[in-house]
């Protein structure tokens, strides 16, 4: 749906409050406002009426009211590159037509005098910067009396500089925007006032009021009121979530339909989002191994390349003159300044960092966190991917998937009895079978209650004696129960000395669990492997059901790590282990993986903290995504490297001999800049590997 909202230009800000008031009205799931022209585009699900009506409800003053309403850094950049892009080309191309030599010639000396003054102001402290380079080709141009040339050689500088700006701007916010959860102000309850206060004077135990269209601004616990939660924010997923009073609620989410009290649990400094953002802003700090190589390289390349535009300076006239030739001083020193703008390689230094960092921010819009570059390189080489079972694979709770009734008892008859009988009981199993019953329990009809340690349990419902547990319970009884096989904990049942029926409880797979380790090998993993503490049948069930490679089972927490050290003993040279878990009970073998990935951490600090990646949702089939990210973004530093570097060597060359002018060194150095740049900025786009990933 596309709708033209006024005849007048709208503001930056007017399209920053238009664009997050539609998205917070329900049904909405996609908004783009284009602020020049007054249109948005809307993709909704709800009724067309209402959205129409939604409209028309619409005020900037009304919506400015919002406790939050954040800028929209993104159109901002865009916007400020639009208009330097268009007024430097526009520059250039009325002082090619309508100016007279002497006006543009004073305009390429006017202009020269920031390059000039910033290389030699470089070069005063010491430093070979792309800045002395800059100003070396500038000088050079102008000293030859080339104006023109001169002209043209600050317009591709200024046009790199501002595409490098902009790319580099522009990751950053898309990174900051995937993780756009800061709130600076709060509304404080006390009593039945309500205060707006900076959110570092919030205290745990303090009473806040969540307004709809606002963030969780602090983890807590809901005391008054019933909302949907938008938690895209930080899992990357728009399926909102329904809470009400008693259920935890974490910051960076986005309260959607209703008013919220929440009772804090942390101050900001121990919050979610605030771990989530210092993860995010120290990400740039671990540079992965090319970076490293890559500023090794240019500690060595640069006074190489220096040394060897002296050389070609000084030394070829000097042959000349003792073989009794014209030296021609000017022809070599200008080969030899050639040459040094050439080998300038700020077109590594700045597109692999940019690489990086982008597909790092790509990764965040997708709820993925990587804790920096070298986790992504890292998990790029993986081919090793080792599972925890529950709560990675499994959905870590205990379901009633089987109801076995016999000897004339129905199933729900079945159901009833044994919750009946377990509705005493804390068991996660007991909790189970009463999820399974799925009515009230009227704890009038149950009686004489006996829990039989390492059997089960025994009462009376309705008068009449029930017994829940093992197959030692019933033998105990004396009563035979059948031979079962399949696998997951059986609960048999007795009602009045008869056996009954048994239910078959287990730990239930996820619904992506089996598409995840298929996009996996898709994606290039060699082996996938779970670990789990589990039964053998249990296991065994899980692997079959999954296509594992292999599994283990029956494994204490410390046999887990000696299973990690035999598969890292025996992965191939350069292949990394990864182990994914919950980040809670596996900080031991996260720690000690190649790469430790944490699924489902929201709110968990020690997910946060062991793991080298963090998913934000639970969702599996997000490990395939973030190592297709991995990849695409190592490709794309590698096509980068390979491509600066050969037309470097070949420029080189060429200017060595001569063959190359002033026009082809700037093409070597800013152009080949701009090219690596633009393509870095492919690996802020992550939006096609999203939708294969989910295919």
């Amino acid at each position: 749906m596309r709708v033209h909202l006024a005849c007048r230009r709208m503001s930056l800000r007017e399209a920053d409050i238009l664009e997050y008031y539609l998205k917070n009205v329900p049904g909405v799931t996609a908004v783009k406002v284009f602020d020049r022209t007054q249109d948005a585009v809307i993709v909704y699900r709800a009724d067309r009426a209402a959205l129409v009506h939604s409209l028309a409800a619409f005020s900037f003053d009304k919506a400015e009211t919002m406790d939050l309403v954040p800028d929209h850094t993104t159109r901002k950049l865009n916007r400020e590159f639009e208009d330097k892009l268009s007024w430097t080309v526009i520059r250039r191309v009325i002082s090619k037509l309508f100016f007279p030599l002497p006006v543009t010639t004073a305009l390429a000396i006017y202009h020269s005098i920031k390059y000039i003054r910033e290389g030699l102001s470089a070069l005063l402290h010491g430093k070979l910067s792309v800045a002395v380079l800059d100003a070396t080709a500038v000088t050079v141009s102008m000293v030859r009396g080339d104006f023109s040339t001169a002209s043209s050689v600050m317009f591709m500088l200024r046009l790199g500089e501002i595409l490098e700006d902009w790319t580099h701007k522009k990751s950053v916010a898309d990174l900051a925007g995937a993780m756009s959860l800061n709130v600076d102000h709060v509304w404080l309850k006390t009593g039945e006032t309500e205060t707006l206060v900076p959110i570092g004077d919030i205290q745990a135990g303090d009473c806040v009021v969540v307004r709809t269209g606002s963030l969780i601004p602090l983890d807590g616990k809901v005391v008054s009121g019933e909302s949907t939660l938008n938690t895209a924010a930080l899992t990357g997923e728009s399926l909102p979530r329904d809470v009400r009073s008693g259920d935890e609620v974490i910051s960076g989410c986005v309260n959607m339909t209703g008013l919220l009290k929440v009772r804090t649990t942390k101050e900001f400094g121990e919050s979610t989002v605030s771990k989530i953002l210092d993860l995010v802003e120290n990400s740039s700090m671990k540079k992965a191994r090319t970076e490293n190589f890559i500023t090794r390289f240019a500690r060595v390349y640069t006074p190489a390349v220096c040394y060897g535009a002296l050389a070609l300076a000084f030394v070829p006239p000097i042959v000349l003159l003792l073989m009794g030739q014209p030296a021609r001083f000017g022809d070599w020193v200008y080969r030899a300044l050639t040459f040094l703008v050439i080998s300038c390689p700020c077109a590594l230094v700045i597109s692999i960092p940019l690489s990086f960092f982008g597909g790092i921010g790509g990764a965040s819009a997708c709820g993925i966190l990587v804790k920096g570059s070298t986790y992504l390189e890292e998990l790029a080489r993986t081919g090793i991917v080792v599972f925890d079972k529950t709560g990675t694979l499994t959905q870590g709770t205990f379901k009633v998937v089987g109801i076995h009734p016999e000897n004339g008892v129905t199933g729900d008859a079945l159901v009833e009895a044994a919750a009946l009988a377990e509705s005493w009981s804390k068991h996660p199993i007991s909790l189970s079978i009463k999820n399974a019953y799925g009515k009230d329990i009227d704890p009038s009809r149950v009686t004489d209650v006996q829990e039989l340690g390492g059997h089960g349990v025994t009462a009376k419902v309705d008068g009449k004696t029930v017994a829940a547990g093992n197959a030692r319970l019933m033998a105990k009884l004396g009563l035979t129960v059948p031979e079962i096989t399949e696998p997951g904990t059986i609960v048999h049942v007795a009602m009045e000395g008869r056996y009954a029926g048994y239910l078959l409880i287990a730990d239930v797979v996820k619904p992506h669990s089996a598409a995840a380790i298929k996009g996996l090998k898709q994606a290039g993993v060699r082996k996938t492997v779970m670990l789990t503490g589990d039964a053998e049948p249990v296991a065994k069930a899980v692997s079959a059901e999954l296509g594992l490679d292999e599994y283990h089972a029956g494994l204490l927490p410390g046999d887990k790590v000696d299973q990690i050290e035999t598969l890292l003993a025996a992965k191939r040279p350069k292949e990394n282990l990864a182990f994914v878990g919950d980040g809670i009970n596996d900080a031991p073998v996260l720690s000690r993986a190649d790469v430790g990935i944490a699924m489902g951490a929201l709110g968990s600090d020690a997910a946060i903290e062991a793991a080298d990646v963090v998913l934000m949702d639970d969702d599996p089939a997000k490990i395939a995504l973030a190592m297709r990210i991995a990849r695409r973004t190592l490709r794309i530093v590698y096509q980068n490297i390979v491509f600066a570097l050969a037309i470097k060597f070949a420029c080189l060359v060429l200017g060595a001999l001569g063959l190359a002018s002033m026009w082809t060194a700037i093409f070597a150095d800013v152009g080949v800049m701009v090219l690596a740049v633009l393509n870095a900025t492919r690996a802020l786009y992550t939006k096609d590997l999203a939708k294969k990933n989910v295919q």
